[in-house]
């Protein structure tokens, strides 16, 4: 009996080796976090508030999975080395009623739970903090079935570039209002929501450097890398949802927010590499949610600046560069990279290809 016992207790010692070496295997195969394997499925994100989610999804799944191999090693462990042996008219060994044991199991999840709890507001404090009246550049995004609008309301980047104010106190032209309720061109029917019309586009009336979606052209939000950037949201209809994947973060896009009481703003505190990332709408707004599609385009600041004085009125009160010929000036591809567009015909049965140029 006291052979069986030791080497049973050799084949535990064993096999707690074996897993503390696989735990420790997996750990030490991402020191730097930013691992394809420990990022279980997120991107590596391209803002500091994306970098400290993903850390936490990180730690949080590999938590997960220590307790998971510890709940898994004590069920298999009682299965094996504590069940009735065939022909033993005694049973295993009772370990029922272990206080200390049950203290343990009954104190570790409320431990998991308050560290856990802890940093999730760590991290979740970080992402939604706003340094008011600090961003280099802040970007009005209205959305409105299917598609998006960016407009520019400040820029402000303090090294020595111009400074921007779009705010249009005329409010700027109606686009694509509709008028009295009706059927529009496609067999939509046409309303007022919340006192605006349908097709009012120009919901926050920043319009003097502004980027208009079509069924033809994706609209390309053009922003700098290496600076703080506000987005102030508002849809001109229904719920959207504004989410860029690398951003791993998205935000709810609502008519009248200000009514709404809710927290119609965020900010990023810079976008770490310049590239074309896509942007979709998150909530399920309709026929042809899935086609809207957007995408951030991060340039240097320098080349920023400069696509922003070309966008820019002219003097004589001339319109400025449209966003694809001043993303083709900076030299950058003028239409949309990371995704194409749809055909948003309602009588169409197909996709039409992508079409180039403006």
């Amino acid at each position: 009996m006291n052979v069986a016992h030791g080497s049973r207790r050799r084949i535990a010692r064993r096999t707690g080796l074996a897993a503390t070496l696989g735990i420790a295997a997996v750990l030490l195969s991402g020191c730097s976090i930013d691992n394809t394997v420990l990022r279980f499925g997120w991107p590596s994100g391209i803002t500091p508030q994306a970098t400290m989610m993903r850390e936490l999804w990180t730690w949080s799944v590999v938590a997960a999975l220590v307790m998971g191999v510890l709940v898994w090693g004590l069920t298999f462990w009682t299965v094996v080395f504590h069940r009735k042996k065939k022909g033993d008219p005694d049973f295993p060994r009772q370990t029922g009623y272990n206080v200390p044991l049950e203290l343990l199991y009954t104190a570790v999840p409320f431990i998991i739970i308050a560290v856990l709890f802890y940093f999730t507001v760590v991290v979740q404090n970080y992402v939604n903090d706003k340094e008011h009246g600090e961003a280099d550049v802040v970007v009005d995004v209205t959305a409105y079935q299917w598609n998006w609008k960016f407009g520019y309301r400040t820029i402000d980047m303090g090294d020595g570039t111009p400074s921007y104010d779009g705010a249009d106190p005329d409010g700027g032209p109606q686009l694509g209002a509709t008028g009295d309720e009706g059927d529009d061109d496609h067999g939509g029917n046409v309303g007022r929501i919340h006192g605006n019309e349908r097709g009012e586009l120009d919901y926050l009336s920043y319009n003097t450097i502004e980027t208009l979606g079509s069924s033809e052209e994706i609209p390309v939000l053009v922003l700098p890398t290496n600076r703080r950037i506000e987005f102030v949201l508002a849809s001109a209809d229904v719920v959207h949802s504004f989410w860029v994947p690398e951003f791993l973060f998205k935000r709810d896009v609502l008519p009248n927010p200000e009514a709404n009481r809710s927290d119609f703003s965020f900010q990023v505190s810079e976008i770490e590499e310049e590239g074309a990332f896509v942007g979709r709408c998150a909530e399920m707004c309709g026929t042809y949610h899935s086609m809207m599609n957007f995408e951030v385009r991060a340039v240097s600041p320098e080349r920023f600046a400069e696509y922003i004085e070309l966008r820019k009125p002219t003097v004589d009160g001339g319109q400025g560069l449209s966003n694809a010929e001043a993303l083709e000036a900076i030299g950058e591809e003028p239409l949309s990279i990371s995704t194409v567009p749809f055909n948003t015909q309602r009588e169409a049965q197909t996709a039409i290809p992508f079409r180039s140029g403006n």
